[in-house]
């Protein structure tokens, strides 16, 4: 591209000094002969074009990654309440995951096969991982349908409930025990029932889900005692170790009030 002057001269070329009334852009020479105030606008306005292009590709390749990576295989490396590593071949992955899940890991050293998710950030990629399909699938259900819950807060309500329980929940509107649950509040619980109570065919492939996978006596027992810990002023992690531990001091079914008081021994 060229600029011209748009008066006087024969040729209509720019001279040094020359302040133009109106310039013409010509396609030309550009390196040669353009302007750098007009070089840098044109050039500004390609690249917003390809940071525009770039920015839906990395839209839609953060959509279509999020099922790159379905499980992980190999040896379990490290294993915290809310985080594991799995060496897979030689390469740690760093996996985040709901205490449900942390319940069920065998010791660190063995072998071990997760379900995992990811969800790509801006700024980050995180793998989620799961014991089961079901606690999975709330998983990106919570994500993807309810309003404000991201993954931090549905990992939390995993860890909060088991999958059958919160269902049940959901089905009977029970927002006073969700909202139980650490990092869910009142209006979060509301939402959740209401926005998942509004998905088709899901509150009543639930309610069927509910009645023929009712929780046994023992998984409430520690539901409700794990419930009434958090209600003490207990963190959600901390309510789970007691309850873990005094189980492992116990036999047979436990009454939800021996558990509240075997696990306050156990904190004090």
């Amino acid at each position: 591209m060229v600029v011209h002057e748009s008066r006087g001269h024969k040729d209509s070329s720019l001279r040094p000094g020359n302040r133009p009334g109106g310039l013409i852009v010509h396609e030309g020479r550009l390196d040669q002969e353009m302007p750098n105030v007009l070089r840098d606008r044109f050039f500004d306005r390609c690249e917003k074009k390809k940071t525009d292009r770039a920015f839906e590709f990395c839209r839609r390749s953060a959509t279509e990654s999020e099922v790159m990576i379905a499980f992980l295989e190999g040896v379990l490396e490290e294993a915290l309440p809310t985080q594991i590593v799995v060496n897979v071949h030689g390469v740690g992955y760093h996996v985040m995951i709901p205490l449900s899940s942390f319940d069920r890991l065998s010791t660190p050293g063995t072998r071990v096969k997760i379900l995992t998710h990811l969800v790509v950030r801006e700024d980050s990629h995180v793998l989620y991982g799961f014991g089961t399909s079901e606690e999975r699938d709330l998983f990106k259900l919570l994500m993807h349908h309810v309003s404000g819950v991201g993954p931090k807060l549905a990992l939390a309500i995993l860890s909060g409930m088991k999958v059958e329980i919160f269902k049940a929940a959901v089905v009977s509107a029970d927002i006073a025990a969700i909202s139980r649950i650490s990092g869910v509040g009142k209006k979060t619980a509301e939402r959740v029932v209401l926005e998942l109570k509004d998905r088709v065919g899901v509150a009543a492939e639930w309610e069927a889900a509910s009645a023929a996978n009712a929780p046994g006596e023992r998984d409430q027992n520690i539901h409700d005692a794990v419930l009434a810990l958090i209600s003490l002023g207990y963190k959600q992690l901390e309510a789970h170790k007691a309850i873990k531990r005094a189980l492992s001091d116990a036999t047979g079914t436990v009454p939800a009030e021996e558990l509240i008081r075997m696990a306050l021994k156990i904190l004090a």
